[in-house]
């Protein structure tokens, strides 16, 4: 019997330190979503993923470069490019998740090609978003964008407009408002789900995993390599993640990979 609670104890020591906690820090929806749902897959690995729901984007950054948090995942790459220059972090990505694309809707032609020439398209009026829609433009052949202006483009940036579109900039909330207005709008998923759009039934071009909008995972680069991220990186690249993803979003949220 002494052998036996022996060896039970041996077992048990040996377990535990064979456990690891993983803290990651997210924003709720979807990425603490996707983590909760990757959270049994690692447990059977002997992972215990420890997610942190955070509303702010500078603490969760601030913390995993400071080592209090292993990992983080609610941003993309434009984002933390400009967080690392200016505080000084040295932060990664570690991988590509998911987007929230960008679409581009109209309720007067069916495809792009039906544009005429000076076509109304109202993007958004705000800097970050503005960019977005000029860069989408680029990417579906209307507009081409000065290369040095990068994800900052405006519509001063533009050096070739074959159908000389009349691009009007537009506050994002009301988009969807005016999209009867113009020919075509280019809205942020959250507005096009609230107006009852599809972004992948309905607009005539959407962001694909190419674009540098793309959520990313994210840790300090002397923990890219670490066993239990690399292990969180393989438990959300499956079929069945990419499964939940296009089942739970219907289009708001496209995986990445």
């Amino acid at each position: 019997m002494k052998k036996l609670i022996f060896a039970l104890a041996a077992f048990t020591a040996v377990s535990a330190a064979q456990a690891e906690t993983l803290s990651i820090a997210a924003t709720a929806v979807p990425h603490a979503e996707i983590l909760e749902f990757v959270k049994p897959e690692l447990a059977n690995q002997g992972i215990t993923l420890d997610i942190k729901v955070f509303t702010d984007y500078v603490q969760p950054n601030t913390q995993v470069n400071e080592g209090r948090i292993d990992a983080n995942f609610f941003q993309h790459q434009p984002y933390l490019d400009n967080f690392n220059e200016n505080r000084r972090t040295e932060l990664v990505s570690v991988a590509g998740i998911h987007i929230e694309p960008f679409g581009a809707y109209s309720v007067k032609y069916q495809a792009l090609s039906e544009l005429p020439q000076r076509a109304q398209v109202a993007i958004p009026n705000d800097a970050t978003n503005g960019g977005r829609a000029l860069l989408l433009l680029q990417s579906a052949g209307l507009i081409t964008l000065n290369p040095e202006a990068g994800i900052t483009a405006t519509t001063r940036d533009i050096t070739e407009n074959p159908l000389n579109l009349r691009i009007r900039e537009i506050e994002a909330a009301t988009l969807p408002r005016v999209l009867n207005q113009v020919d075509l709008a280019l809205i942020n998923t959250n507005y096009a789900l609230e107006a009852g759009l599809s972004p992948s039934d309905d607009a005539l071009v959407i962001e694909g995993s190419e674009s540098p909008y793309v959520n990313i995972l994210v840790t300090h680069a002397d923990k890219a390599e670490n066993a239990a991220v690399q292990s969180l990186i393989n438990a959300i690249k499956t079929d069945a993640v990419k499964e939940f993803i296009l089942e739970k979003y219907q289009g708001a949220v496209v995986p990445a990979f």
